[in-house]
């Protein structure tokens, strides 16, 4: 399988493949949340990127760009990203946290809520498997 540099443009071409494909047999998320991203300390093109997570369809959105109004927004350095989405440590998320790596302004409860989701089902962890598998 391809590899591809964590959320370079290709990685994340490839990760809206993985989750389309995985649509059908996604199961809906109990929690809404709308959440913006910063990601700082690229090692690539530009130094940030901004992303957003939401779930008030019921379904996981994960895509480039900002939510207007979001719940929270949250900015994390790209190590500790990597490791939470890609690694799906949660231990790394509390850790960076605690240490003051991520910086979280507007609701923490509805990012605390996500924590608990982000990988609820077979299909869940098909998704968060096959992401891994091509992350280089």
């Amino acid at each position: 399988m391809e590899k591809f540099q964590f959320l370079s443009p290709e990685w994340i071409g490839k990760a809206r493949q993985i989750r389309e494909a995985h649509r059908d047999s996604e199961t809906s998320f109990s929690v809404t949340v709308r959440m913006n991203q910063l990601v700082t300390d690229l090692p690539f093109g530009s130094n940030e990127l901004r992303t957003f997570v939401d779930t008030s369809k019921g379904l996981l959105d994960i895509e480039l760009g900002e939510l207007d109004n979001p719940d929270v927004s949250v900015v994390i350095d790209y190590q500790t990203a990597r490791a939470i989405f890609v690694d799906l440590d949660s231990q790394a998320a509390i850790q960076a946290f605690m240490a003051g790596k991520i910086k979280v302004t507007g609701d923490l409860t509805k990012l605390m809520a996500l924590q608990g989701t982000i990988v609820p089902s077979e299909s869940g962890m098909n998704i968060a498997k096959e992401i891994k598998e091509m992350t280089a």
